[in-house]
């Protein structure tokens, strides 16, 4: 995907604010990722040329963290915890309920479904995200009300 002008613009100011600031690329591809929504794929050389890191450095971090997007997402996206203590509470089950919820629902690319490996919820499990919202001890019934808050059922 090519960014715009003004997205390779945005990225550009964020690389010149955050070049001086030591381990930089982190915080830099939060700035872009919450700026954008997602980190366009033909702006990694110019990252890694306003950190002087190299491209492998930049996509591999990107590529790493599941957070970081290289291209838009959904308008909602429900993410589903599938590590192992979230799986040993039952999020394979909710996994399931919301892929057979989603594929009813309409195919506008309003709403994604995606497995996450950690939510940071490992006490709390099973755990649930939909955008920036996280939702702890997540049981099928209460799958099922945050689903039809978003519209999805």
């Amino acid at each position: 995907m090519t960014s715009t002008l003004f997205q390779r613009q945005q990225v550009q100011t964020l690389i010149e604010a955050h070049a001086n600031q030591p381990g930089a690329l982190l915080p830099l591809l939060h700035a872009i990722q919450d700026n954008l929504g997602f980190i366009p794929g033909d702006t990694v050389e110019h990252i890694a040329k306003g950190l002087n890191l190299s491209r492998a450095e930049v996509h591999g971090v990107i590529t790493y963290y599941h957070y970081f997007r290289s291209e838009a997402s959904a308008k909602t996206v429900v993410q589903i915890c599938r590590a192992e203590a979230c799986q040993s509470c039952g999020s394979e089950a909710l996994y399931a309920q919301a892929q057979s919820a989603l594929e009813s629902c309409r195919v506008d690319g309003a709403l994604a479904l995606e497995s996450a490996y950690c939510l940071g919820l490992c006490a709390s499990s099973p755990a649930v995200q939909v955008n920036d919202r996280l939702h702890a001890r997540v049981t099928p019934t209460a799958l099922e009300k945050i689903l039809n808050q978003i519209g999805a059922v």
